[in-house]
């Protein structure tokens, strides 16, 4: 074999073992974004995270200039994207590198080694996102090593487990009427960086609003509250009454161990055609990651690409998908 075939096989396998068939990657390049890596991990079983996060990643990227990478629940059986499968987000080791992570998971049981990935992620202080489910994100058994970080941890050491430790509030009850009762954000702090360019109503979303129960001491920081409407349209009025007498956050900031949070219980990819939903977020990562000087009111959180999300509800994914089906046409 001569040289110019060795190097053309060399360039070939470098190309195949780069381009993972298992995850998506997103360059980025120009923007304020430029040289930060952001890792979003997908994976939940009713609000699609799975066609939420590559648009989400595409808008990082193309718009803001961050690296992203996103992950998916992956049936290893057949490599197609399975939210139903709890056990394997493969392609966690991204986060040895990442600046900021976005969680879309519900009630995971991943297996050990990529647990430890988030963990040690997690506990080192580093700078975390979480969208809707994302307060609830692991279900693990009590006989497991990362027992305690289970939506429904009862011991006094960790009550409560990652989302009611780590991000303010782990699942508690659906607010507004679950698939009836739509939600409006209303800005709670008009002067946080992350309500830059956004204003009552820009913000809405199909989902509800959850339950959201904040810590009285500490810092956790309301951003945006959600308001219940009567309906599922954007301009249907608010339901009466207690429900929004007080409004419940839907975003909401904390620090844990020096690292930056932000959770919103918005985030279901038929939320993200919303403007003022995308903003939200763009800004929440820019936030997150200490570059809030740069946030500008009129910057760029147009969709790439077509996007007609899957409707939220269990069973509802698409079945047969692979990353590369979401990635940049």
């Amino acid at each position: 074999m001569n040289r110019y075939c060795l190097l053309s096989l060399a360039f070939l396998l470098v190309t195949v073992t780069n381009a993972d068939e298992r995850w998506l990657e997103f360059p980025g390049g120009d923007g304020p974004g430029a040289g930060k890596h952001i890792v979003l991990v997908s994976g939940d079983h009713e609000y699609r995270s799975e066609e939420a996060f590559p648009q989400l990643g595409k808008i990082l990227s193309k718009h803001h200039g961050f690296k992203c990478t996103v992950l998916f629940a992956i049936d290893p059986k057949t490599g197609e994207i399975n939210p139903e499968s709890v056990t394997n987000i493969p392609g966690l080791e991204a986060l040895e590198t990442a600046d900021l992570v976005v969680f879309g998971l519900r009630f995971r049981n991943l297996e050990d080694d990529q647990m430890k990935r988030i963990v040690d992620y997690a506990e080192a202080g580093r700078p975390m996102m979480a969208l809707r489910t994302s307060t609830h994100p692991f279900n693990i058994p009590a006989d497991r090593k990362y027992a305690k970080y289970s939506w429904n941890h009862g011991g006094q050491d960790f009550q409560g487990g990652f989302g009611k430790q780590i991000l303010g509030e782990t699942w508690v009850s659906h607010h507004g009427h679950h698939g009836r009762e739509s939600t409006r954000g209303i800005v709670a702090d008009a002067l946080h960086p992350i309500a830059t360019g956004i204003k009552d109503g820009d913000i809405w979303g199909p989902t509800d609003v959850y339950g959201i129960r904040l810590p009285i001491s500490g810092d956790a920081h309301t951003v945006i509250k959600g308001q219940v409407l009567v309906g599922m349209s954007a301009d249907d009025k608010p339901v009466e009454g207690k429900k929004n007498d007080p409004m419940m956050p839907i975003g909401w900031t904390r620090t844990y161990k020096d690292g930056r949070t932000f959770t919103t219980t918005m985030g279901s990819a038929d939320d993200l055609p919303s403007e003022g939903v995308r903003r939200m977020l763009v800004n929440a990562a820019y936030w997150c990651v200490g570059l809030e000087d740069s946030i500008k009111p009129d910057s760029n959180v147009d969709l790439v690409g077509e996007y007609v999300p899957t409707k939220f509800g269990f069973g509802k994914y698409v079945k047969g998908k692979r990353p590369s089906d979401y990635d940049l046409k």
